[in-house]
C-alpha cells in the first residue's frame, strides 16, 4: 500500500521531448517499475513518433484514452505549464504532478479557480501536486519526478515536505538507520499550489503502511499550522516536524516563491510552537529528523 501512487499506475509525461523532461523521463523509466509506468509522451508537434520506446500523442486525452493513464508529470516551460495543467484536468486525470518552477502567479490563480469550478459543477475532482516540487516516489515501485531515486528504500514512514533538498534529507537520515519510506511527496514550495500538507497527513493518517511521518515545512503561508491542528483531533501516527528558516528576516523571500513571512504566524519559531502543542516531536536541527523518528516508534 501507498499514497497516491503505485507500481501498477499509468503515467503520461507532458513535455517529455524537451531537455529536462527527457532527462528526468529516462530516470523514471530506469527506476522499479518505470518501464511499464510511464506509457506515453505528449507533444503535438510530434505526435506519432516515439522517445525511449514511449509513444508520444498529440493530446493528454488521446494519451489517457490510448493507454489507460491516469496521472500526468508536467516538465513544460513556464510560460505554458499553466495551461498543460488544465489540460491534464480537462482530460480527467486522477493527478497531475507539475515540477515546473517560476510559473506566474496570476496564471496558477486562473487554473485553480478552473479547477474549483469544474469541482463544483459537479465535475472529476484530479489532485494536483505542485507546481515547482520534486514530485513524489513509493520505494521500490515508482518515482515520479525528478528526486535521486537511490537514497530511497522501502519502509514504513512517511515524509512529506514543502522543500525539495530537505525530503531528499530526511529520506536519506531514514535510509541510513534502516527505517525507509511508505511514500515521500514533495508539495512545492509555492504561494499558490496543489495538494496542502494537511491533505498529505490525512492519506498518510488512512495508510495502514505508514506508522509515522516526517513533516518538513518553511517560513510563510499558513499550511503547516493548519496541517498540525487538523493532526491533533485526527492522527493517530508520531509525527516529527521541522521548519526550514528559524533565522530568516521579515519581509524577504527566501527561496521558494511562498517562503515569505509576512506577520507573526509565519514564522518559522510561531510554526514550531504551534506543531509543538499540536503534539508533534519537533526539532530545530534537521540533522536529527530520522534519530528523533526512530525514538517515537
Amino acid at each position: 500500500m501507498s499514497i497516491y501512487i503505485h507500481q501498477e499506475t499509468k503515467v503520461i509525461t507532458q513535455g517529455m521531448t524537451g531537455k529536462t523532461g527527457q532527462f528526468h523521463t529516462e530516470r523514471c523509466q530506469a527506476y522499479a517499475n518505470g518501464k511499464n509506468c510511464f506509457v506515453a509522451g505528449v507533444n503535438p508537434k510530434k505526435a506519432g513518433e516515439s522517445l525511449f520506446g514511449i509513444p508520444i500523442f498529440a493530446t493528454v486525452l488521446e494519451a489517457a484514452s490510448q493507454t489507460g493513464a491516469t496521472v500526468s508529470v508536467i516538465y513544460v516551460p513556464p510560460a505554458g505549464a499553466a495551461a498543460a495543467i488544465w489540460e491534464a484536468v480537462e482530460a480527467n486525470l486522477d493527478m497531475v504532478i507539475c515540477i515546473t518552477e517560476g510559473i506566474p502567479v496570476r496564471d496558477m490563480l486562473e487554473v485553480r479557480n478552473k479547477m474549483k469550478a469544474k469541482e463544483a459543477a459537479g465535475g472529476k475532482k484530479t489532485l494536483l501536486l505542485g507546481p515547482n516540487c520534486p514530485g513524489l516516489i513509493t520505494p521500490d515501485e515508482i518515482k515520479i519526478g525528478i528526486m535521486p531515486g537511490h537514497i530511497h528504500r522501502k519502509g514504513r514512514i512517511g515524509v512529506v515536505s514543502r522543500s525539495g533538498t530537505l525530503t531528499y534529507e530526511a529520506v536519506a537520515q531514514l535510509t541510513e538507520i534502516g527505517l525507509g519510506q511508505s511514500s515521500a511527496v514533495g508539495i512545492g514550495g509555492d504561494p499558490i499550489n496543489g495538494l496542502k500538507h494537511i491533505d498529505v497527513m490525512q492519506a498518510f493518517n488512512d495508510d495502514p503502511d505508514t506508522d509515522a511521518v516526517i513533516m518538513i515545512g518553511e517560513i510563510g503561508g499558513p499550511d503547516e499550522a493548519e496541517a498540525a491542528r487538523w493532526c491533533k483531533l485526527n492522527m493517530k501516527k508520531p509525527v516529527v516536524g521541522f521548519i526550514a528558516g528559524v533565522t530568516a528576516p521579515a519581509g524577504k523571500r527566501m527561496g521558494h516563491a511562498g517562503a515569505l513571512i509576512s506577520g507573526g504566524a509565519d514564522t518559522a519559531e510561531a510554526k514550531l510552537a504551534v506543531m509543538q502543542e499540536c503534539g508533534f516531536t519537533v526539532t530545530r536541527n534537521p540533522s536529527e529528523m530520522a534519530q528523533i523518528l526512530k525514538t517515537l516508534l
